[in-house]
């Protein structure tokens, strides 16, 4: 089953289920998920997102909401920040498994000796390929700067 199917049968069972933020953070992913669809074809993509575009769009989800919810903890607006870190847990039940700090030392080191990147200059080859490879899996704003200092 797809992604996007998926979600839309939590969807409806979390309607059925009355669970209101259940629901509400789906149907803020949905949303979320048919924005990018009218974007690809206002770029003339007359296609669905895939399950990789998906995961993409909920992973930016993820981070916005921790970005809220650390500005809502600076202005003492709890109640504010735990929504946002229950809307979190919902998002990540979509997202694949995080890769733990081992795993992502050992996904950089594989992917920088089968590129045979040698310089700082391979750094993109190797992001994207990582980007490719792991989308949802790792932070890949902590990534960047391992990369780099593995390849200065």
């Amino acid at each position: 089953m797809s992604l996007r199917a998926r979600i839309s049968e939590d969807l409806k069972t979390a309607m059925k289920a009355k669970d209101t933020l259940r629901l509400s953070t789906l149907r803020l992913i949905n949303a979320a998920i048919k924005d990018r669809d009218i974007a690809l074809r206002g770029e003339g993509e007359d296609r669905e997102m895939t399950d990789v575009e998906i995961t993409a769009v909920m992973s930016r989800m993820v981070k916005q909401r921790q970005e809220s919810a650390r500005a809502y903890e600076e202005g003492g607006r709890l109640e504010l920040v735990e929504r946002e870190l229950d809307e979190i847990k919902v998002i990540e039940g979509y997202l694949p498994r995080q890769l733990s700090d081992d795993e992502v030392e050992a996904a950089i080191a594989a992917t920088i000796s089968e590129l045979e990147a040698s310089s700082i200059r391979d750094m993109g080859r190797v992001m994207n390929a990582l980007k490719t490879q792991f989308t949802g899996q790792m932070d890949f704003g902590a990534v960047g700067p391992m990369v780099k200092s593995r390849l200065s």
